[in-house]
């Protein structure tokens, strides 16, 4: 379900924006929704899991829309979604080999009672350079592990992309890090 929220009355001076809020509690059309909206000219903002007060849980994406600029489905979006943080790092690796870059994660409550990490990655049609990238996914239940862990990857010329608490498959409530580097470095 796709809803088109305009940005109000004008003011002085009429917006230059355009935004979008796609909202499902299906994880498996997220990404559909992401890339029709991105067909339109839409680009990424940011995205949250939770309960809302008429759809229940689910998974909302704000994305805008320069008002000057072409529609022109400059980018493509991939979204990835699994309890198992093998599973998430191994599809991080085939995204970043294929240049999607990390743009947000979130946790969204499955119909099945479950917890998933919901991570959203983007690539640019027109981006100069068609570099791919490299992820780590760090999963601990314990913070001073991951202290450790997260300084132990920027050492090896990792960067943090982002963060979330979830339970997942098998450990349990856990810190779930994801960090980025340029293939090659």
């Amino acid at each position: 379900m796709a809803l088109l929220v305009s940005s109000g009355p004008a003011l002085a001076s009429d917006s230059a924006h355009d935004y979008r809020v796609l909202a499902t509690n299906k994880t498996a059309t997220m990404e559909k929704e992401l890339n029709e909206a991105a067909g339109a000219g839409y680009h990424f903002e940011a995205t949250m899991g939770g309960e809302s007060a008429f759809g229940g849980s689910e998974v909302i994406v704000i994305m805008s829309k320069d008002r000057t600029a072409p529609s022109s489905g400059r980018y493509v979006y991939k979204l990835l979604a699994t309890n198992k943080t093998s599973t998430m790092q191994k599809e991080l690796q085939e995204a970043g080999r294929e240049g999607f870059q990390y743009k947000g994660q979130t946790v969204f409550k499955t119909a099945f009672g479950g917890q998933e990490v919901v991570v959203i990655l983007e690539a640019d049609r027109q981006a100069a350079s068609k570099a791919g990238y490299e992820y780590k996914l760090l999963a601990t239940s314990r913070t001073s592990t991951m202290q450790k862990e997260l300084q132990e990857a920027a050492d090896a010329g990792f960067v943090f992309v982002g963060v979330t608490v979830s339970n997942t498959a098998f450990g349990g409530k856990e810190v779930v890090t994801i960090l980025r580097k340029q293939s090659g470095q």
